[in-house]
C-alpha cells in the first residue's frame, strides 16, 4: 500500500499537480530540478554561475527547485541522473554538454533516458545550413541539428530586438536543455519564462539578528516546527562579516497568511533588543543614504559633524566640476575613513550623474600582507558601489609613478586623510603633490574630521566597513604590522580576554596604537 501510494504521487508530479497543503487545500508549488553537466565543473576549471541564475529565476516565478545535481560528461551518467529527476520533479532543467565536440553528450544522455534514438531535428538542420553553410552536415557541426525523437523545440522572441531569437530552446518530455555557456543560457531563459511561470508566489519575510546563532536556536526550531504543516520554511544565516547583525533568518512559503503567522511568533520569541530595522541595510548605497538625507540625520542630533559633511560635499561637488569621472579615481584600501569617504563620493556622483553606466576608479595600494577581511571587505565595497579598483603593490610614491604610466588620464585622487594623520597637518582641500612626486591633485575632503565624526558617520548610517574594527583594531595596516588596540582591551565575567569595537575607544590620541 506504501509503495502504491508513492507512486499514486510520482504520477501527480509528472502529470497534475494536486499536492496539498495539511492545512490550507492549497496547491503545493511547482518543483524543479537542476542537472549541471560538466567535467571542467567537477574539477573546478569553470565556476557554475547557471544553476544560480536559474534558481533564482525560477524562484520568482514561484516553482521551488528541490535539488541541483553537478555531474560528469558521460552518457550513462546523464540518462540515470536524467530519469531520476524526470520522475521526481515537475520540471528539470540542464545545462552544458549540447556543443559539436566530442564531450558534448547531454543529449545523448537524455535520450536514453527516454530510451529514444537521436536523430536530425529538420527545423534545426535547416538553421545550421543557413548558419554554417550547406556543408556542415559532413562536420562535428552536425551534432548541433540532432535531437532525441520526441524533442520540442521552444523558440524565444528578443525582448529588446522584437526578433526571434537564432537558435530555439530543447525539450524532451518535463526536461529543459540549457546551453552551458552563460550568456546564451540567460537569453534563452530570460525570453522563455513563460514556459516555466506559474500561479504561485512565494512570501518572503526576514529578521536580522543581532544575537548567536546558538542562541537562537530553540525558538528557530520551534517556530520551523510549529508551521511545518502549513509549508512554512525557516532559514538561518549567520554573517560574521556583518558589523550590525549576527543572523539573517528568513521566514517563507506559498502562503502569505501563514507567513505572517510564524513572523509574528518569532517576533514574540525572540530575545527582546536583538531584531533590527531591515530596512536600514538595504544593498543600494545611494537608496539606503543618498546625498540629501545626511542633512536630515545629523543636523539636528549633531550639529557640528553636520557642518563638516556639508563641507565635505561642496569639496566633492567641486572636485566633480572641475574633473571628468575619467580624471578623476578614489584612494580606497578598506579603511574606516576612506569607506566614510567613499559613501560620500558615490553619493555625490549619483546625484551629478543619475545615468552614469560607468564605474567609479579607486586606486588600492596593498600592503605586502593584507588581512584576508580587509581583502574580503574590498570585495563587498567593490561591489556595493561599483567600482573599477586598480591595484597597486609598494610604497606610495612608487606606486603612483605606476599609475601615471598605466592610466594617464587620471589627474586627481580624491584621499580619505584627515589632519590628524602622519605629514596631513598643512594640506588643504585641494594640494598638488609634492614637487619630486608625479604630479597629481589630491582632494581631502574630510581633512577636519575627528575620528570620532567618522565613527559616529558609519554607525549613525548603519554602513557596512571592515569587520576588524568590530575585533579591537583601531587603525589598520599590513597584517605583520598591525595588532589590536590594548586600550579596548578588557576581560569578561568568565576571565575571558576580550576587545570592544573601534568605535568605543575614548582617547582619539591613541587611534594608532597597534601600528608598529
Amino acid at each position: 500500500m506504501h509503495a502504491l501510494r508513492n507512486n499514486f504521487h510520482n504520477l501527480g508530479r509528472r502529470f497534475g499537480r494536486f499536492r496539498l497543503y495539511q492545512s490550507h487545500n492549497k496547491e503545493m508549488p511547482k518543483t524543479a530540478g537542476i542537472i549541471v553537466v560538466g567535467d571542467e565543473i567537477l574539477k573546478g576549471q569553470t565556476k557554475d554561475i547557471n544553476s544560480h541564475h536559474m534558481c533564482q529565476s525560477l524562484h520568482e516565478l514561484g516553482v521551488d527547485v528541490k535539488q541541483i545535481s553537478v555531474i560528469r560528461d558521460d552518457v550513462d551518467v546523464i540518462a540515470s541522473e536524467t530519469k531520476k529527476f524526470s520522475a521526481l520533479y515537475d520540471i528539470v532543467l540542464t545545462s552544458g554538454g549540447i556543443g559539436p565536440t566530442h564531450d558534448d553528450v547531454t543529449i545523448e544522455g537524455i535520450a536514453k533516458a527516454f530510451e529514444e534514438r537521436v536523430v536530425p531535428n529538420p527545423t534545426l538542420v535547416e538553421l545550421c545550413k543557413k548558419y554554417f553553410g550547406q556543408g556542415f552536415k559532413d562536420t562535428p557541426k552536425m551534432k548541433l541539428a540532432c535531437t532525441p525523437q520526441s524533442a520540442e523545440l521552444h523558440f524565444g522572441v528578443d525582448k529588446v530586438k522584437g526578433e526571434r531569437l537564432q537558435f530555439p530552446l530543447i525539450s524532451v518530455k518535463n526536461v529543459y536543455i540549457f546551453p552551458g555557456i552563460p550568456v546564451l543560457l540567460n537569453r534563452l531563459f530570460d525570453n522563455l519564462k513563460h514556459l516555466f511561470t506559474t500561479d504561485d508566489h512565494f512570501f518572503m519575510e526576514k529578521l536580522l539578528v543581532n544575537a548567536f546563532e546558538t542562541d537562537i536556536a530553540p525558538v528557530l526550531t520551534a517556530c520551523a516546527k510549529k508551521f511545518d504543516g502549513a509549508g512554512v520554511q525557516i532559514g538561518s544565516y549567520p554573517d560574521w562579516f556583518n558589523n550590525y547583525y549576527k543572523v539573517k533568518v528568513t521566514v517563507e512559503s506559498a502562503n502569505e497568511d501563514a507567513t505572517k503567522a510564524a513572523l509574528k511568533e518569532l517576533k514574540d520569541k525572540l530575545p527582546q533588543g536583538c531584531l533590527l530595522d531591515s530596512h536600514k541595510y538595504c544593498s543600494d548605497p545611494v537608496a539606503q543614504n543618498g546625498v540629501e538625507a545626511f542633512a536630515d540625520i545629523f543636523e539636528t542630533e549633531d550639529p557640528i559633524l553636520h557642518h563638516k559633511i556639508e563641507n565635505s560635499i561642496e569639496i566633492l561637488n567641486e572636485a566633480l566640476t572641475m574633473y571628468s569621472l575619467d580624471e578623476l579615481c578614489i584612494g580606497f584600501n578598506g579603511g574606516k575613513d576612506c569607506t566614510a569617504l567613499l559613501h560620500l563620493l558615490y553619493a555625490a556622483i549619483c546625484r551629478k550623474y543619475p545615468q552614469r553606466n560607468s564605474k567609479l576608479q579607486a586606486l588600492y595600494i596593498q600592503d605586502e600582507h593584507p588581512f584576508e577581511e580587509l581583502e574580503e571587505f574590498m570585495k563587498h565595497s567593490t561591489n556595493r558601489y561599483n567600482l573599477n579598483v586598480i591595484t597597486m603593490k609598494g610604497a606610495m610614491k612608487a606606486a603612483l609613478d605606476t599609475l601615471q604610466s598605466q592610466q594617464p588620464y587620471i589627474k586627481a585622487v580624491v584621499m580619505g586623510t584627515r589632519c590628524t594623520d602622519p605629514y596631513s597637518k598643512n594640506l588643504s582641500a585641494f594640494t598638488p603633490t609634492d614637487g619630486d612626486w608625479p604630479y597629481y591633485m589630491r582632494i581631502s575632503p574630510i581633512l577636519n574630521w575627528s575620528y570620532r565624526d567618522i565613527w559616529t558617520f558609519l554607525r549613525k548610517l548603519s554602513l557596512p566597513y571592515c569587520v576588524l574594527y568590530d575585533r579591537g583594531y583601531t587603525s589598520l595596516g599590513s597584517r605583520d604590522k598591525t595588532q589590536r588596540n590594548e586600550k579596548l582591551r578588557y576581560t569578561d565575567n568568565q576571565n575571558n580576554v576580550k576587545y570592544r569595537p573601534a568605535h568605543c575607544l575614548q582617547n582619539e590620541d591613541l587611534e594608532r596604537n597597534g601600528r608598529l
